[in-house]
């Protein structure tokens, strides 16, 4: 009986990509609006709705990896893949959340000042 051979899990490496770039959305926004003359920090806010989907992609594509190897018997591989996706796309809700609250509070700062 020949060994189970492993082949690639194109969702397990989207899950990473779509992560990774989760996380890196809106620190990306900052440094640009540090470079771009008369850009405000405040427009960095912008990037918040494309880590958030970002962060999503890269969960549904873990999803769809982990489906793959159920319904492959654990042939195809990529479950370390699947769970660095995972961890990436938690860190970059993680980040769109903080960067929210951070927005909302300075928000409310700007309306009760006046």
């Amino acid at each position: 009986m020949a060994s189970p051979t492993s082949s690639s899990n194109p969702r397990a490496f989207a899950s990473v990509v779509c992560g990774a770039l989760a996380v890196l959305a809106v620190p990306a926004a900052i440094w640009a609006t540090r470079r771009v003359p008369g850009a405000g920090l405040v427009d960095a806010a912008y990037a918040i709705p494309v880590g958030f989907l970002l962060g999503v992609a890269a969960l549904l594509f873990a999803r769809g990896a982990r489906g793959a190897i159920a319904r492959r018997l654990e042939r195809v591989g990529g479950a370390g893949w699947i769970r660095a996706g995972k961890v990436l796309a938690v860190a970059g809700l993680s980040v769109v959340a903080s960067s929210t609250i951070a927005v909302g509070v300075y928000e409310l700062l700007l309306r009760l000042e006046h």
